[in-house]
């Protein structure tokens, strides 16, 4: 050992993970193998002891042969015929037969050869770590009587592709005739790696083996036929199965049929084909896939940025909203790079290894590297505290020397789900400091909306009520304080980004943020939300009503959709903009209004209300939010806001965006409210009822009122 208790113990611990990853697994024997095992001993078997599939222990023949003790008793006294070598034969066989249809890593071992990497003679498929992981889920489904429904996030070249088709192929092949399949790649060269891979397989496949025991049939029939002129479409006559293989690139070779088994390969990498998208490719070929056990949808692929179909899918199944009413049926599975076994280099001796655990340690909270071909010692601790090896440290540390950015590294070797959807953008936030906000973020205690006496007007702000209705769009973690003994000046702030109409468009959102707990120095929260889609006037009363409903709190609207609104539709007397929040202002006292220059106030030009983002306030508010989420000025409750700061951008030129195909209407919400609480509000105070000076009507709020 090192003689350091720290050094000690991640050596030890380095240990331990070794063993996990590298322990002994037998595909033959069944030793390690996936699944609940059990030890199956029969003395004149070929394999006299083997750690077999539970559920094989249950077959009536090897109950039989368990209970003699022997094929040879079993025989003899079980069905009272002569032990000859060729009935030994004839049982054994059906042994082998049994334990390939409960035994998946077995089957493949024994009948099933795929081209060995680096070039030389096919080899018989031993399923590495990571394709036992995936193999294993697989199996938890089929054996629990469950359709199988998986998206598979993977680093490069550890054959998770390869162990769903083979898999698929196993389950035509010896558990129900008639399972047809469909594969489809993202281009026609992968498609033909596929068919490939088919064709070795099934070449080197005993035809034995696609039979029933005792069933007639000849060297000289064909194990696979081609249907059709495309060459796309196979048949395997003995199992009366169909094998279709199609590409994204072909949206028409893709359409689904009479399928049970479907596998869509490197999904993130589809593009967009005339008239066809991803989901729709995706649609056709699953829409008729029933529900049921013993059918298989897969989605798999390596990332490919943020906000297409594959990276949507895959967040709705790992990271579903807490208030999610319908889940994605998909389960998730992530396979990191230092769980793929040939990503490791071992150390030359244990010196070199202690030391390098010692610099490891070392170098644990250095936040930056010397150099572009570097990681900093803080991130290698990182990987250590996932779980990565320190051989597979090792190995990153050598084969990051080669990439000139930790973007580029990421892209190929991803060590979790979040790393792995790097953009090629730069994206805005940290994406492990918006992950710190996601247990925060809850479903709302109240769901419904608020009704007034009337839509607008005077009377949108009289009689305000709360009405409880499960499908409102007004989400309420914590409704509003008001103490008739103690007033709370500033408390509440309510700010709006307006959308469109249609469901298209891009979403009106209205928050509420609860200042109160800034006066101790403690972040504000964001307490509720509105988030749909209405016309922009009755947008702008729905937001005043909730305004007057937190006890009258400062009202900010962002006016850009507003003004770019009325360059169509201009009134007399004014544009739409201002004329609806002049309207507001005039039976709301507490609306924002923006600064006015001295030249202004003395040329007498009215106010204009509204907060407006513009090539220089908007970088000022996403400076704001930046720094308000780094250090955690704010507790949100929202999860759609967390997504839209993951897939938030500065683009080529310089510009603040979501990317292509996001929106961040939620985060401008956060950004202007921010800015505006954290730099233009007061600290909320608190003043007794009856000590406070009688209210006078006051005039428009604005930057200079603060």
């Amino acid at each position: 050992m090192a003689q350091n208790p720290e050094i000690d113990a991640i050596l030890a611990e380095n240990d331990r993970r070794n063993d996990r990853l590298h322990a002994p697994f037998d595909p033959i024997t069944g030793k390690g193998s996936i699944g609940t095992r059990t030890l199956l001993s029969i003395p004149d078997f070929i394999l006299p002891q083997q750690w077999v599939p539970q559920s094989m222990i249950h077959i009536p023949l090897i109950q039989s042969i368990t209970l003699f003790g022997s094929i040879r008793q079993f025989l003899a006294k079980g069905l009272e015929v002569t032990p000859t070598p060729q009935e030994i034969s004839k049982v054994a066989r059906q042994i082998i037969r049994i334990r390939c249809r409960h035994d998946f890593p077995f089957w493949c071992a024994m009948f099933v050869k795929v081209k060995k990497k680096g070039g030389g003679d096919d080899v018989l498929f031993r399923l590495w770590f990571p394709q036992r992981r995936l193999v294993s889920i697989f199996e938890e489904c089929r054996l629990a009587g469950q359709p199988i429904r998986i998206i598979m996030l993977k680093a490069r070249q550890w054959g998770g592709s390869t162990t769903t088709q083979l898999y698929m192929a196993w389950l035509q092949f010896l558990h129900r005739k008639g399972l047809n399949s469909l594969i489809i790649a993202h281009q026609g060269s992968a498609s033909d790696e596929i068919k490939d891979m088919f064709d070795r397989m099934i070449q080197s496949y005993p035809a034995e083996m696609l039979h029933p025991p005792g069933h007639r049939w000849s060297d000289a029939d064909p194990k696979i036929v081609g249907v059709g002129k495309s060459g796309s479409i196979h048949r395997v006559p003995a199992r009366n199965c169909k094998i279709k293989i199609g590409t994204a690139e072909r949206p028409d070779s893709c359409r689904g049929g009479d399928y049970n088994l479907v596998h869509l390969s490197e999904v993130g990498l589809w593009r967009k084909t005339d008239g066809k998208s991803p989901e729709d490719i995706v649609r056709s070929a699953c829409s008729g896939i029933l529900y049921r056990p013993y059918t298989m949808i897969v989605y798999e692929s390596t990332a490919n940025g943020t906000g297409n179909f594959f990276h949507s899918e895959y967040q709705a199944a790992a990271y579903p909203a807490p208030d999610a009413k319908v889940r994605s049926q998909f389960r998730p599975l992530f396979i990191p790079w230092f769980e793929i076994e040939q990503y490791s280099l071992p150390f030359e001796s244990p010196d070199k290894l202690i030391h390098f655990a010692r610099s490891l340690y070392a170098g644990r909270h250095a936040p930056s590297a010397l150099s572009s071909r570097e990681e900093s010692g803080r991130y290698l601790w990182w990987l250590w505290e996932k779980g990565a090896t320190l051989e597979a440290i090792n190995w990153y540390v050598h084969e990051r020397a080669g990439k000139n950015s930790h973007a580029v590294m990421a892209s190929e070797y991803p060590s979790d789900d979040v790393e792995a959807f790097v953009h090629s953008g730069t994206m805005v936030f940290d994406r492990y400091t918006v992950r710190e906000y996601r247990p925060a973020c809850t479903p709302p205690r109240f769901i419904g909306e608020l009704s007034a006496d009337a839509p607008e007007g005077k009377g949108a702000l009289k009689g305000i009520r709360f009405r409880p209705d499960s499908q409102g769009l007004f989400h309420i973690w914590a409704k509003p304080e008001i103490d008739p003994e103690m007033r709370v000046t500033d408390r509440y702030l309510v700010v709006v980004d307006i959308g469109g109409r249609s469901d298209k468009a891009d979403w009106s959102v209205i928050v509420v943020f609860d200042r109160m707990d800034m006066a101790e120095g403690l972040p504000q929260s964001v307490v509720a939300q509105w988030r749909g889609h209405c016309d922009i006037d009755r947008l702008a009363w729905r937001a005043a009503r909730i305004a007057a409903y937190y006890d009258n709190a400062l009202l900010v609207i962002e006016s850009n959709t507003l003004e770019t609104h009325d360059r169509e539709r201009q009134i007399e007397g004014g544009d739409q903009s201002q004329y609806i929040l002049n309207q507001i202002s005039d039976v709301y006292p507490n609306l924002y209004a923006r600064r006015q220059s001295e030249d202004e106030i003395r040329q007498g030009i009215p106010r204009k209300y509204g907060f407006h983002t513009n090539t220089a306030t908007k970088p000022m508010v996403i400076t704001t939010l930046i720094k308000a989420v780094r250090d955690h000025l704010f507790i949100e409750r929202d999860t759609l806001l967390l997504d839209e700061l993951l897939t938030y951008e500065r683009k080529p030129n310089g510009a603040y965006g979501a990317i292509p195909g996001r929106h961040d209407d939620l985060l401008m919400t956060r950004a202007i409210g921010l800015h505006i609480s954290l730099y233009e509000m007061p600290v909320p105070r608190c003043i007794p009822v009856t000590t406070r000076p009688a209210r006078r009507s006051r005039g428009p709020v604005s930057e200079a009122s603060f």
